[in-house]
């Protein structure tokens, strides 16, 4: 009787630790889970398509997508593209890149407008500087394309804020071996533009 009231408590017990590391496990697959939709949803940010992926994942309509915002993703991605093709032509300049780099330049600003004559100055830098800098990984051409894009929107920024804007262009041109000369020339002209957008 003994060993049967021992066996009955032995099985009671081992299936209470049972059920509590089924519950350790189901809390983890939660846990999982969440940061596997989490981190769905940051590669579907990135990649644009914010509002397709919260539909599908959420099986409900998305929140309109914000066209200001939706905007400067774009600019940010054309800039960087841009930023690519001119680093990956090396010494040999292709006008389409110039002109693209010109048309997203342009595009940069949404409120008031730099001059014509400023935007070029900003290109004929940049496409000088990063002709063929492969040292230029992706990611500091996406940070430069998005310093590049809030300074040619000066009225957002403060004077502090610009300035950091200004010596992150001139570390990020420089780390990415562009001549000294040149990221010095190139953050003059971009702080002309902050000015003239203000």
């Amino acid at each position: 009787m003994k060993i049967v009231i021992m066996l009955t408590c032995l099985t009671l017990a081992a299936g209470g630790l049972g059920a509590q590391n089924m519950h350790i496990a189901i809390d983890q697959a939660k846990r999982q889970s969440a940061n596997n939709d989490a981190e769905q949803q940051r590669i579907a940010n990135a990649a644009g398509g914010a509002q397709a992926a919260s539909a599908n994942a959420a099986g409900k309509p998305a929140a309109p997508v914000d066209p200001a915002l939706q905007a400067t993703l774009s600019n940010i991605a054309g800039l960087q593209a841009s930023f690519a093709a001119v680093i990956a032509s090396g010494d040999k300049s292709d006008p389409t890149q110039k002109t693209a780099l010109l048309n997203n330049l342009s595009q940069a600003a949404q409120g008031a407008k730099p001059s014509s004559d400023s935007v070029k100055k900003v290109a004929d830098d940049l496409v000088a500087g990063l002709a063929g800098q492969k040292r230029l990984a992706s990611v500091q051409q996406r940070k430069l394309a998005g310093d590049i894009h809030a300074l040619f929107n000066g009225s957002h920024l403060s004077d502090d804020q610009q300035k950091t804007l200004l010596a992150d262009v001139q570390k990020t041109l420089t780390d990415g071996g562009v001549p000294l000369d040149n990221a010095v020339d190139t953050m003059i002209d971009l702080k002309a533009v902050a000015a003239q957008t203000k």
